[in-house]
Formats: C-alpha cells, structure tokens, sequence
C-alpha cells in the first residue's frame, strides 16, 4: 500500500510540473521540478522503483526544464 501512495505522488508531482511548464511563471515551474525530483529519488532510495526507471524520469525532467529554461 505505501508502494502505490508513493508512486501516485510521483506521477502527481510530475504532473504538476508538466502544468506550470506551460504556464508563465518560471518560479512556479521550478518549485514543480524540484519536487517532482525529490520524490523521484525518495522513490528510487525505498526501492518502490527501480533505478534506471528513476534515472530515465529524471533525464525527460530535466530535458523538458532545460528546454524551458533555454527559450527564454
């Protein structure tokens, strides 16, 4: 059960970030990432996901920030 409370936060978090992604506020957007982040890695640490399943998530994370990051 805290399995599946874990990776519902994760895909939330993520979530919200891909939201405020593609709203204005680059505040917002980073305070997502970071989160979404977090979590990832609390994820990957509790064995809840695998490693590289973190590690990938994290590399299309921070792709799409870099992205966003860049165009302004």
């Amino acid at each position: 059960m805290r399995n599946k409370e874990t990776k519902s936060a994760v895909r939330t978090a993520v979530k919200k970030f891909q939201i405020a992604r593609n709203s204005e506020d680059t505040v917002v957007t980073k305070e997502k990432f970071d989160l979404a982040i977090k979590l990832l890695d609390k994820a990957g640490t509790k064995g809840v996901l695998h490693r590289n399943t973190v590690a990938r998530k994290k590399s299309r994370l921070q792709k799409q920030y870099n992205a966003l990051t860049v165009s302004e």
